[in-house]
């Protein structure tokens, strides 16, 4: 178990570089492309995640699956073979794909409402193929848990995309439109990935092998994943049209329609996905490890693995929430000054709980062979997203599309709960939900209270400085005292690195 502590320790580290390094290129991208380029650019990268969903997304969580299989049983051609095979799936649909898609171009592109979209996305679909090739080869060290290199590259190609873009958007003339210099840096990233990955999995002694008798079963495993993934990326494009169009009937003009979309997922999300970095490094470790134990039978393994993620997911969610509902207009003034964002960031905090639920169950349930039940209760979802965005417009205006991601993600969630107890015969996480939520109360009332009277007397900066630290100090007391976390292990652990200078792992979690 400390093993696993420390090698998310480690993934951690390199996952939150990555996503603070992103962020501070969304906050440039807001500031050079306004809120309706912001708009424009998401569009097109939501449309261009569901080619990149169909041709790849499901077979890498289903190929490191496949390889921990393989590897119980010691079978390293089978590994190969299984590599191969994915390799050659996902060339057989997207290079088609990306052919057919510049032979029709002209019809294709109508389905944007705005014609810039169309040239951004034209920009990106270049690296379709290999990006999708990519996915494959971080799917394999993903199997054979060689979290470094997963990592690394991953931060590399973050690092290039804003170096790229960057330079693209502050040095290069006003020949290109901004948007699609940030098209360019996208694309630029994805081949770098693809070079220096591949490039890697063969210096380690990566193999390619007749795919013969692993090709039925990877697809057979895997469709249901890139269904329920490509459905999402389809779902996303869909609400960038339907949104915008919704709020265009409820009075909004057309370019405020754009612009509230450009808010709410170009800058409020982004905000709101933080815990996918600690929630992914955690998922990225244990996959591999819950499939060995799924395929060996190890029941109590799989259950204590099980509890300790929700447990984690569930510390990260409610370390985060208070400081949105407290400091969200701040925050949104801060990052990007906009006050709207913030306040949208401020209304939607309580999603955080049920949004992270959702993201560490998906990929426990799909690492235990569920991926046709992960995808009937993404569906559910998604069906409750799709009719508050239809319906509640006229009534909300822009908190429609809010509501409808905490509809969404409160079904999944439960769903998902309810089929991992019953895969794993107990879920033993509730007494620490309840305490979490008992904590959250006091710890929300301290931060209101400090924030209230700080703005009074304070400036904006000194004000929001202090209200994050009144939240943080309450929720190291109010977490110690409802035992969220091991007060003395912490202690222990800190003085044990200083002394032996040890790598640091993870908070011992929900320990009594």
């Amino acid at each position: 178990m400390n093993r696993l502590y420390r090698t998310a320790a480690v993934v951690t580290v390199f996952s939150t570089c990555e996503h603070c390094l992103g962020f501070l290129y969304r906050m440039i991208l807001s500031r050079v492309l306004g809120s309706e380029g912001l708009g424009v650019y998401q569009a097109a990268l939501t449309v261009f995640a569901v080619f990149l969903t169909a041709t790849s997304s499901g077979l890498p969580i289903t190929l490191s699956r496949i390889i921990a299989k393989h590897r119980t049983r010691g079978n390293a051609h089978g590994e190969h073979a299984a590599t191969s095979a994915a390799m050659l799936i996902t060339l057989l649909v997207s290079v088609p794909v990306t052919v057919l898609l510049f032979l029709f171009r002209e019809e294709f592109s109508r389905i944007f409402s705005d014609p810039r979209c169309a040239d951004l996305f034209y920009i990106l679909i270049f690296g379709l193929s290999f990006t999708s090739v990519y996915a494959i080869i971080r799917g394999c060290f993903w199997g054979n848990k060689r979290f470094f290199a997963y990592s690394l590259i991953e931060l590399i190609e973050e690092i290039v995309m804003i170096a790229v873009g960057v330079f693209l958007l502050l040095g290069v003339g006003s020949g290109i439109a901004d948007v699609n210099k940030a098209a360019v840096a996208v694309l630029v990233s994805y081949l770098c990935s693809f070079a220096i990955a591949a490039a890697y999995f063969f210096c380690r002694g990566g193999k390619l092998a007749s795919p013969r008798g692993e090709l039925r079963p990877l697809l057979r495993a895997s469709l249901p994943v890139t269904a329920m993934r490509a459905s999402s990326s389809l779902i996303s494009s869909l609400i960038s049209v339907l949104f915008p169009l919704r709020l265009m009937q409820a009075g909004y003009s057309s370019s405020r329609a754009m612009s509230e979309y450009g808010v709410i997922c170009g800058m409020v999300m982004p905000v709101m996905m933080i815990p996918s970095t600690l929630i992914g490094s955690i998922a990225l470790v244990l996959v591999p490890e819950l499939s060995e134990c799924f395929y060996r039978g190890d029941k109590r393994a799989l259950s204590a693995h099980v509890e300790k993620a929700l447990n984690s997911t569930l510390l990260i969610a409610g370390v985060l929430i208070p400081f949105f509902l407290v400091c969200g207009e701040g925050v949104g003034i801060l990052l990007y000054s906009n006050a709207q964002s913030g306040k949208f960031l401020a209304y939607g905090a309580l999603i955080l709980l049920p949004m992270s639920i959702t993201m560490i169950s998906t990929s426990l349930l799909n690492s235990l062979n569920c991926e046709k039940q992960t995808l009937c209760i993404f569906l559910a979802g998604a069906a409750c997203m799709l009719a508050c965005v239809w319906l509640l417009p006229p009534y909300l205006g822009s908190g429609a599309l809010l509501a409808g991601m905490a509809c969404d993600h409160t079904v999944t969630a439960v769903c998902s709960l309810l089929l991992l107890r019953k895969k794993t015969g107990a879920l033993r996480s509730k007494p620490y939900f309840l305490r979490l939520l008992l904590a959250l109360l006091p710890v929300c009332a301290a931060g209101w209270c400090v924030h209230a009277l700080s703005m009074k007397i304070l400036s904006f900066m000194p004000a929001l400085a202090l209200t994050m630290l009144a939240v943080g100090g309450a929720e190291l007391g109010f977490f110690a005292l409802f035992r969220l976390y091991d007060f003395r292990a912490l202690v222990g652990r800190i003085l044990r690195k200083k002394t032996r200078k040890t790598p640091a792992v993870l908070l011992t979690i929900g320990q009594k």
